[in-house]
């Protein structure tokens, strides 16, 4: 071999030595960043380490449920029509703690609608479920137009349907039904038009949700990765194989959709499914890091203290607290009193009440998720599109009030007091002209008035004679208001014309 050849030889192997090296500390780069990024670990003591609840969520205080599924296709009962279709006799059903005493009046509805449950069973409304004139701008710009800053689409309910393009089951709306990603273009739409978006999971209750018998579809082995593969023993424990699917869906609708929030329904906090809830936090929150955003997990702690407090936002399905929270929590309810999905005897709320609520829920350092329901063709009914626009128009006069605002000294003042817990708006009284409720930003203190006084003055007893106030205006109203301190509180005469038809907010600007 001559000199020149050994030299080429050499250069050779001082280049491949380079590149291999300059390989290898790219590999340990990505593994050291990787292991950056990996902050939390799936356990307590690692996610109360680090874990703070992301300002972000505070600050948008009004957001959009969507609950919408093959479900709305019969339109009857509720979105449990798929449970209740298949209960045909007396039960004890052990994981809700409910008596039934007798075939329940869906399974009655079904079988005279729809025929026998073995030949005709929830499946078999999936094709019926199209969504034809589903048009994803169309919702945002709705949901825009009524206020809110975020939006929680369905992505799995208890029926198994994933309303996404899913790696994990065939039952999905791209492959089934719309078949389209209804979650990735309403992901996408909401998103162009600076909306946040999350995704909200009930699949765990899957496991248990469909009632089993021979004379049901539900016991076919074809259908089982729809209806679960647990038995006939109403008791049977969630099995490993289940909670394993759980896992896999869950990371396949986190890693292929992003969402900035992440809401989860109950029976995840049952005792069952204690290992998964610090690895599902862990996981979550190093995705967060690793997309560049703070993400938001929600959870009800319906059965027990599922999530410790400080580690995620709390959630109250249709309930509200007492006084003020200082960490985050939110109210999710449904603008439906009696059902979440699109039913043919769907009852809405009023405007105004769901203004109340809104107002005594951020008083208290809270957000409220309110629930539309589509119908099956992709519609959303005109009454709650009116609703909507409703709450909107009066949070484009008394947004300044809501928004990005601080809970106060004290909520409010009042003699209404409300229901608390979960399920507890049911028994809610309206409020009145005497009640009001207090939010502050940038040096202002609002005082919002629940209803307008009969002889258009109001008296707010927590403002005392000593505290410095510099002027009082009522948001929308351009009138000069007439006011003064007293020992007994801040006198204030209203307007003599109202700004907006619900809640009426005045300004008052402290020294």
């Amino acid at each position: 071999m001559t000199k020149k050849s050994n030299l080429i030889l050499l250069l050779f192997s001082v280049i491949l030595i380079t590149a291999c090296k300059s390989n290898n500390d790219k590999k340990a780069n990505i593994a050291d960043s990787q292991e950056v990024k990996k902050v939390y670990e799936p356990n307590w003591e690692s996610i109360k380490k680090h874990y703070k609840d992301p300002e972000w969520f505070n600050k948008q205080k009004f957001g959009i449920f969507i609950h919408w599924g093959a479900y709305s296709v019969p339109a009857y009962g509720s979105e449990w029509y798929p449970r209740n279709m298949y209960m045909d006799s007396a039960q004890f059903t052990a994981e809700l703690k409910l008596q039934r005493t007798g075939p329940s009046d869906v399974n009655k509805h079904h079988v005279k609608n729809w025929g026998d449950l073995k030949e005709f069973g929830y499946k078999d409304f999936i094709p019926m479920f199209k969504g034809e004139n589903f048009n994803a701008a169309e919702w945002i710009d709705l949901f825009k137009k009524a206020g809110a800053k975020y939006v929680v689409p369905v992505a799995d309910h208890h029926d198994g349907f994933a309303m996404y393009k899913s790696n994990t089951t065939r039952w999905n709306a791209v492959e089934m039904g719309p078949k389209r990603d209804i979650l990735g273009e309403l992901m996408k739409e909401g998103r162009s038009k600076g909306l946040i978006m999350g995704a909200s999971s009930h699949y765990a209750f899957n496991w248990s949700f469909f009632n089993k018998k021979d004379h049901f579809d539900t016991t076919d082995p074809e259908y089982a990765d729809l209806y679960s593969k647990k038995g006939k023993d109403l008791n049977e424990p969630v099995s490993e194989e289940f909670k394993e699917l759980w896992w896999a869906r869950t990371k396949d609708l986190i890693d292929n959709y992003q969402p900035d929030i992440l809401w989860f329904d109950f029976m995840l906090d049952t005792p069952e499914w204690r290992e998964y809830r610090p690895k599902l936090a862990a996981y979550y929150y190093n995705k967060g890091i690793e997309w560049g955003k703070e993400v938001v997990l929600q959870d009800k702690n319906f059965y027990e203290q599922a999530f410790p407090e400080g580690t995620v936002i709390y959630d109250l399905e249709r309930g509200k607290l007492p006084g003020i929270r200082k960490l985050p929590w939110q109210t999710d309810t449904s603008i439906g009193k009696n059902s979440w999905s699109h039913v043919t005897n769907w009852k809405s709320r009023t405007a105004n009440s769901l203004i109340d609520d809104l107002i005594d829920i951020v008083s208290k350092n809270g957000n409220l998720l309110l629930n539309v329901g589509p119908k099956a063709d992709g519609t959303i009914p005109e009454d709650q599109k009116q609703i909507l626009l409703e709450m909107g128009a009066w949070l484009d006069i008394n947004g300044e009030a809501i928004y990005d605002t601080k809970y106060w000294k004290t909520f409010g003042e009042g003699p209404t007091e409300v229901g608390t817990g979960h399920h507890s708006e049911g028994g809610n009284k309206d409020f009145t002209g005497q009640d009001m409720r207090f939010t502050q930003k940038d040096g202002n203190l609002y005082a919002i008035l629940l209803g307008w006084p009969e002889n258009g003055k109001v008296v707010i007893k927590s403002i005392d004679k000593n505290e410095a106030v510099k002027s009082i205006s009522m948001l929308g109203s351009d009138e000069t208001l007439k006011w003064s301190q007293e020992e007994d509180g801040l006198h204030v005469t209203l307007p003599s014309k109202k700004p907006c038809d619900f809640a009426f907010s005045l300004k008052i600007q402290q020294e």
